[in-house]
């Protein structure tokens, strides 16, 4: 399951717009912003479910679910290590070349 709160979360992380998410997870537009105007966990087919989760899990976040190993306890998203080292060597890169 994911929550409203996680996609916008997500999308957030990647700094990536909801026509991309639309585009990655192969969902229309409004699909997405009707996901996220949810309250709570997200309702919508199982496949359309999958199709976001899995475009955020192939950009390298991942969802936290409730009561998982998480600082505070509940919700949330993150980075996957390998996906922030190399975010960080990108910005560190770009940064060099400023």
């Amino acid at each position: 399951m994911i929550t409203a709160a996680q996609m916008r979360a997500a999308r957030a992380l990647l700094g990536m717009d909801q026509k991309t998410l639309a585009e990655l997870s192969g969902l229309s537009v409004p699909t997405i912003q009707r996901m996220e105007a949810s309250e709570g966990v997200v309702r919508g087919s199982a496949n359309s479910l999958t199709r976001v989760i899995e475009a955020f899990e192939l950009a390298g976040v991942e969802l936290i679910g409730e009561g998982a190993a998480s600082p505070a306890g509940g919700r949330g998203v993150r980075l996957r290590s390998s996906c922030a080292q190399a975010r960080n060597e990108t910005d560190a890169t770009a940064t060099a070349q400023r």
